[in-house]
């Protein structure tokens, strides 16, 4: 095998040891083996092969190795061994310009180190002739501070340094590194405070043609940064930032704009919807007030809307045809639901949140006999609720669902949403009459309904008794009365009243509904749906009943769950 040049294996079941005989492949120059299954020990002679220009070992998770020196010949030119059990210190001795170490590859332009076991220590001398990288990626490397080495780096288009321990405010020098020229910035899940000197405010961003830029998780204070026009991933949830949401947001036509979980608040620009190829728009958790935005995208782009922990209040249009979830709890939204323009509309609705408002009237009857999707379980190689986006440099983005679950007192926290999953909450509203018996008993697929905490009146149905994939069932704070349906006898898991078997810490979820609206508010008030997939909290309180036991563990999905107590907000 001395003449072979290329080997290119990637994502192929492999599993064995890193074939030692690679170390007598002169004539290599490519050497593309990831995600394979490799283990054991990795040849250091690979870097010592005189024309090797690529070597991809990614994703490897059981391949170890260390590095010691590469060859003097400066040939090679991407280098990857991110996710693997590389350990060890880095030959990164750029300042002192030692022989043999990545000071030598001039003509690197790649490099990819994240998720392994190796030390890094970098005094550099910044009069050292450095390689020009393209792609620098150091994720979850430990690092505290920004790596001094990138300050006269001005031909990156792709940085990321997401999940280590980077803190204190992002230095002033960093606004300068490759300004012309990159197109990807990922600083998520560090513990940056804020923008050293930045004058402006709001600060501008300052790369001209950015297309991603990441700081989700951190500690970031202040006014929102204002990107480039060229944006098409904005994403700086789970931080400090507050005030509004400026006006010059409205001429961007971004992809993925997430502002979750920080301080911000005020009105929402009424044109903040006009982008035509915006998918995901997530605002949740925050204190925004007034009339939601008349969203005006593609009809068939927008994916998710999270507008759930706000005050917002208004209509909400229903113009967009792959409407998938509806999620508008805890805000101010109030009146009766009419009737649909059509019996076709929202058919793929699966997942609908409309807890802790002031909807009154009757049930909504006509929309639960449109939503097809709780009705039957489509085939589908889809595993879950996810949005991708390709950027620039075709790197994919996927922006994945969370969702969290209040149920027999546990709160949940799926980290993906399986896309199976079938759930309707309208509890804690004013709605009331009965239940209509034979529409409810239509939606089988459904796994879990909370009706509770509104005025409903009449007899529990018995068609409840066909929902067979139904794990949960809340009726409580209602003036239901009538037998429970047959089906939940010798359900273990059953309780509360009329039962004799008390549910735990279910009490304080039996509250009525809260009183803050007017009562002469306006009972025409026109309600229209619209596209929301979110990180909802669906409440369980009284009547919980699994009656198929674990329906998604029988289908062998994989559920990342997390149990927590702390709640951002506290429950109404």
């Amino acid at each position: 095998m001395t003449p072979l040049k290329t080997t290119s294996s990637g994502w192929v079941e492999i599993f064995s040891t890193f074939p030692d005989n690679f170390v007598n492949t002169s004539s290599l120059t490519s050497l593309k083996l990831p995600h394979c299954g490799l283990y054991g020990e990795f040849p250091i002679g690979v870097f010592h092969l005189p024309n090797s220009e690529v070597l991809y070992v990614h994703k490897d998770f059981k391949l170890t190795g260390y590095f010691l020196n590469f060859n003097r010949n400066d040939s090679f030119k991407k280098l990857s061994v991110g996710e693997a059990s590389f350990s060890g210190p880095l030959p990164m001795s750029i300042g002192n310009l030692r022989s043999l170490t990545f000071s030598n590859l001039k003509n690197l332009k790649k490099l990819r180190l994240s998720s392994n076991q190796l030390s890094l220590q970098i005094k550099p001398n910044l009069n050292a002739t450095l390689p020009k990288f393209q792609i620098m990626r150091l994720v979850s490397c430990n690092l505290t501070e920004f790596p001094e080495f990138s300050k006269n780096q001005d031909e990156l288009y792709d940085l990321n340094s997401s999940n280590n321990r980077i803190h204190g405010q992002i230095p002033k020098w960093f606004w300068n590194t490759s300004r012309k020229t990159l197109k990807n910035l990922a600083l998520s899940h560090n513990v940056l405070t804020g923008l050293e000197s930045f004058d402006r405010n709001p600060p501008i961003l300052t790369w001209k043609n950015l297309v991603f830029f990441a700081v989700r998780s951190n500690l970031l204070q202040g006014s929102l940064p204002i990107p480039p026009q060229s944006i098409i991933t904005y994403d700086v949830a789970n931080n400090d930032y507050n005030g509004d949401i400026s006006p010059l947001f409205c001429s961007m036509n971004v992809q993925v704009l997430d502002l979750a979980d920080n301080n911000l608040s005020g009105m929402l620009p009424q044109c903040l919807g006009n982008s035509s190829a915006l998918e995901i728009l997530n605002l949740s958790n925050n204190s925004f007030n007034g009339d939601i935005p008349q969203l005006c995208p593609n009809k068939n782009s927008l994916r998710m809307v999270d507008l759930s922990d706000n005050h917002l209040q208004g209509k909400v249009p229903r113009e967009l045809p792959v409407l998938k979830a509806l999620i508008l709890l805890y805000n101010e939204f109030r009146g009766i639901i009419g009737k649909p323009s059509s019996n076709h509309e929202f058919p793929n609705l699966c997942i609908i949140y409309l807890s802790h408002n002031g909807f009154s009237g009757m049930l909504p009857s006509n929309y639960l006999e449109n939503w097809n999707f709780v009705k039957f379980v489509n085939e589908t190689n889809q595993t879950y609720f996810e949005v991708s986006s390709t950027n620039a440099t075709n790197a994919t983005y996927i922006y994945q669902y969370k969702i969290t679950i209040l149920a027999k007192g546990a709160e949940l926290k799926y980290l993906k949403t399986p896309y199976l999953l079938r759930l309707i909450d309208l509890s804690s509203n004013r709605f009331e009459g009965e239940i209509p018996a034979g529409i409810i008993g239509k939606l089988r697929d459904l796994h879990l309904l909370n009706l509770s905490n509104n005025t409903l009146s009449g007899l529990i149905p018995s068609s409840l008794g066909n929902l067979t994939a139904l794990e949960s069932l809340d009726l409580s704070g209602n003036q239901l009365s009538g037998s429970i349906p047959n089906s939940y006898q010798g359900n273990s898991g059953l309780c509360g009243k009329p039962l004799s078997k008390k549910c735990k810490d279910s009490e304080s979820s039996t509250s009525s509904p809260p009183s803050i609206f007017e009562e002469d508010e306006d009972p025409e008030i026109a309600f229209k749906f619209d596209w929301y997939m979110v990180l909802p909290r669906v409440f369980c309180g009284l009547i919980v009943g699994f009656v198929a036991g674990d329906a998604f563990a029988d289908k062998k999905h994989e559920w990342f769950v997390e149990t927590f107590s702390k709640r951002r907000r506290q429950l109404i």
